[in-house]
């Protein structure tokens, strides 16, 4: 029975990386995939899913407009797809959520997401909080604050590596911009080594 899979985290922890490996077990078995990403993410080379850990695939860009059921539906006109990846996912709109359980549920294929679940801020991302209320499994992905914790909040940095508290929700970027850490010290704004204490 085909799914709807969110698998969420902090900065670096890996999920991209887990999309990466999941895909390839799939093609190594002889199963065309389908992995999307989000046109926001400009951090690599356009239509591209990477890794920190130096791994790539090609990926085809969805942006906020388009109806993924759709493009989905017609990706798969001729094509047997075993399952749909995307990466990115908590910059999706909340329809587009509702879109890819359709795809779920009436196309048959599984359905994928790796993203954030919370932005700089502590609140939740449009797609996430979607995902995390219609998926039909959740996976935590783990990664751990600078004290040793699990890391379950991101600090955005400014220019001189100072947290910041206010902006934009989406702000692409990576280790330059943003750090994983614990409630307790993200409460605190509290970026340990680097070296910034907040009073």
């Amino acid at each position: 029975m085909a799914k709807l899979y969110f698998s969420y985290a902090a900065m670096n922890a890996g999920k991209s990386t887990l999309l990466l490996q999941a895909a390839h077990n799939y093609s190594e078995r002889g199963m065309d995939t389908l992995l999307l990403v989000s046109a926001i993410d400009t951090r690599t080379r356009e239509g591209e899913i990477s890794s920190r850990i130096g791994v790539a695939r090609d990926a085809e860009i969805f942006d906020q407009h388009d109806d993924l059921f759709a493009l989905i539906k017609e990706r798969l006109e001729g094509r047997k797809i075993a399952c749909i990846f995307i990466d990115e996912a908590q910059w999706m709109q909340e329809n587009q959520v509702w879109q890819l359980a359709r795809v779920v549920d009436e196309l048959a294929v599984p359905v994928m997401c790796y993203g954030l679940r919370t932005d700089f801020q502590g609140k939740l991302f449009p797609g996430s909080k979607t995902l995390l209320a219609i998926a039909d499994e959740l996976r935590e992905v783990r990664t751990i604050c600078w004290c040793g914790s699990k890391a379950t909040m991101v600090a955005r940095l400014d220019a001189n590596g100072n947290p910041v508290e206010e902006g934009e929700q989406i702000f692409v970027g990576g280790n330059e911009s943003y750090v994983s850490l614990c409630r307790k010290h993200w409460s605190r704004r509290d970026l340990g080594k680097s070296g910034f204490r907040a009073d």
